[in-house]
């Protein structure tokens, strides 16, 4: 390849991503009402597709720790997208064209940046440390081709020093209970009303939580409903 075709690749390819990048902006901050809809219920689908989809996966994929991050992505941007583009990026639109103040010129310019800012900050706080709501159970969906719709117990779990004490709230239907975190195999339940103690100790360390998967089976071994809890790490 001579200079001159090298050079004109690399012009071309420069003159891509530019206009690309030019296109993008333009619609980000377009702000007629129906581009502020179009890319508010956009980014809603977006985000529930990326949280619901990367739940999914880490139900038949529990060691793929990255997954947090990707459903922490499309759980923060179900809210802060509409939030963006219906609130937040008009209110910076029209700060720049009336904002007087040295100090409220500055947020007006760096507004968009500030904002980005704070959802990957959102994002990688709740990709570390996830809350209850961003995680999606869909491990019945993947393992019960054969469970009974009916075995629907609540489990509830609390955490007394190094003990995680776990009680069902039904215990119909179910011929044994089997906890296991990560690959490892933590203890086996076979007696009513499957009540068990496990040893935080025991439990292995996803993202700074310790975690463990609780699965209800009946008595050919088949799953009949998964549970995934998170407790904080030692000392914590």
């Amino acid at each position: 390849m001579t200079d001159r075709t090298s050079s004109s690749v690399y012009s071309f390819a420069s003159g891509l991503c530019r206009r690309t990048w030019n296109d993008v902006l333009s619609v980000y901050y377009a702000n007629t009402p129906i581009w502020r809809v179009l890319k508010s219920v956009g980014l809603l689908f977006f985000g529930f597709f990326c949280w619901s989809a990367s739940n999914l996966l880490l139900s038949y994929r529990p060691s793929w720790s990255f997954l947090y991050f990707v459903a922490a992505y499309g759980f923060a941007l179900i809210v802060w997208g509409p939030l963006t583009h219906l609130a937040l990026l008009p209110w910076v639109i029209r700060l720049r064209r009336t904002a007087n103040h040295p100090l409220t010129r500055t947020v007006a310019r760096k507004g968009s940046m500030l904002n980005l800012s704070i959802f990957l900050t959102i994002v990688l706080v709740l990709g570390i440390a996830p809350i209850s709501p961003m995680l999606l159970d869909f491990g019945t969906l993947v393992d019960d081709g054969t469970g009974s719709p009916d075995v629907d117990p609540d489990l509830e779990c609390t955490v007394v020093d190094e003990l995680v004490e776990c009680s069902l709230s039904d215990p119909s239907g179910i011929d044994h209970v089997v906890v296991t975190s990560g690959e490892v195999h933590v203890k086996t339940v076979e007696e009513p009303p499957y009540d068990f103690e496990i040893r935080r100790s025991n439990l292995e360390t996803v993202l700074g939580q310790k975690q463990f998967t609780v699965e209800l089976r009946d008595e050919d071994g088949a799953t009949l409903r998964r549970y995934k809890r998170t407790v904080p790490t030692d000392g914590e």
